[in-house]
């Protein structure tokens, strides 16, 4: 695109109509929804050529540049992949339409009728990082919430997110649904995501989906409201009273099912009192997983004889997440060095406790602020499919409006409609 100031009139200009898409979509039955999100689904798999001839570019280029094979599999769209993502659309077709519940209804003593109903937020604008699924489930999830998607995924995606988004545009113009209901963002410079930021009025939030530089970089520098997701350096502690069987296997769940994601374990801190039982057995099945240690002074002789990788735990690790196999370890004296540990370090995500005691496990619940607080489970159920939503568009780690895993519910917002007979007020 070309200088800034035609950047931004052009993403204006997108906002504008997605403002106007979002009055026609806060209006519309389900079944119209979901016929939507069915001819997009069914658009997805009719394309797949097309769209993954589009992503074979962008892993071109990711390859040129030098990216890693990691991030090259997370940009990577098979034919296999799309029909999942084309599935996943079917999935939230076929989820309860939240807007227009009653949340509160009563009448007062004067004859007024009161009730809080569900509405779309309005322009739900989306900063995210490398996978392109995220285009297709963001555009979903707001469609069937009534809201109007603005969609900016990464450079290195560029290609096969312009492929994604005309194909469901086309889609929802044949389904009789404004095409503007879902866009992308134009260009690929860091200059538009600012204009994105700066379009309070037009843009009712932003969700960034991503690494802690960009939830960081959207959420101190928008003026568009943020719901703040993600950032996930989540604990696993074993209490003095905990199953020793039981919480190897949830640690070993937690760390390396799928290391790469948010509500993967980073933090292991574990009671002294169970280190002996405990740590020979953990240790041993982390290494079986590849596992890299960056333990305290006090893990490191169970390190060195289990034999795994070990690095001294640095003030940095304890912050860390690592969306690797690698996992910061140490051992606390009791229940209150590990919440006061976990108080320090947590990015308010997901926290476990393992533990047969209901006293420390009640401690541990009412003591810990996080997002999702875990019980004698892995942290890897902090999602929402696991939750029984459906489907999610993040996991906020923030206090207001939305807080855990988001599906549907917590893409609406609240409005209150008063019914009466003439009634005034004296």
């Amino acid at each position: 695109m070309g200088d800034s100031g035609d950047e931004a009139t052009a993403i204006r200009e997108v906002c504008l109509r997605a403002r106007e898409a979002s009055f026609d979509l806060s209006a519309l039955s389900r079944a119209r929804k979901d016929a939507a999100l069915r001819a997009i689904a069914d658009a997805l798999q009719a394309h797949a050529s097309a769209i993954v001839g589009a992503n074979a570019t962008d892993l071109e280029r990711a390859r040129q540049d030098g990216t890693s094979a990691a991030l090259i599999d997370r940009l990577a769209i098979t034919p296999e992949r799309l029909a999942a993502i084309a599935d996943a659309v079917r999935e939230v077709a076929e989820l309860p339409d939240p807007v227009g519940e009653v949340l509160r209804g009563y009448t007062l003593p004067n004859g007024l009728q009161i009730r809080q109903l569900r509405v779309p937020l309005g322009v739900v604008g989306m900063i995210y990082e490398a996978r392109p699924n995220v285009t297709v489930d963001a555009a979903a999830l707001c469609l069937k919430s009534g809201n109007a998607a603005l969609l900016r995924g990464s450079s290195s995606a560029y290609a096969t997110n312009t492929a994604l988004v005309e194909v469901m545009q086309d889609a929802l113009a044949s389904a009789g649904l404004p095409r503007d209901a879902v866009q992308l963002v134009p260009g690929t410079s860091h200059d538009s995501v600012k204009h994105l930021m700066a379009a309070r009025g037009l843009v009712d939030v932003l969700i960034p989906r991503g690494g802690a530089g960009l939830i960081k970089s959207v959420v101190e520098g928008s003026l568009v409201p943020v719901i703040e997701t993600g950032v996930g350096n989540c604990h696993v502690y074993i209490d003095a009273e905990a199953d020793i069987d039981k919480a190897v296997s949830i640690l070993v769940n937690a760390k390396t099912q799928r290391p790469s994601v948010c509500n993967a374990a980073e933090s292991l801190l574990v009671h002294r009192a169970v280190a002996d039982a405990f740590l020979p057995k953990a240790l041993s099945a982390l290494k079986d997983k590849g596992v890299t240690i960056h333990g305290d002074a006090a893990i490191a002789p169970y390190c060195e004889a289990a034999g795994i990788d070990f690095a001294p735990v640095t003030q940095e690790d304890w912050y860390a997440e690592y969306y690797s196999l690698d996992l910061a370890a140490g051992i606390v004296d009791d229940l209150e060095s590990a919440i006061a540990h976990i108080r320090r370090f947590s990015s308010g995500h997901t926290e476990a406790i393992v533990s047969n005691s209901v006293t420390a496990t009640q401690r541990f619940v009412a003591a810990v602020d996080s997002a999702a607080v875990m019980i004698n489970a892995s942290t890897r159920f902090t999602d929402g499919g696991e939750f029984g939503f459906g489907a999610e568009i993040g996991i906020s780690t923030q206090k207001l409006h939305a807080r855990g895993p988001m599906g549907l519910a917590e893409l609406t917002s609240t409005k209150f409609v008063v019914t009466g007979d003439g009634h005034i007020r004296g």
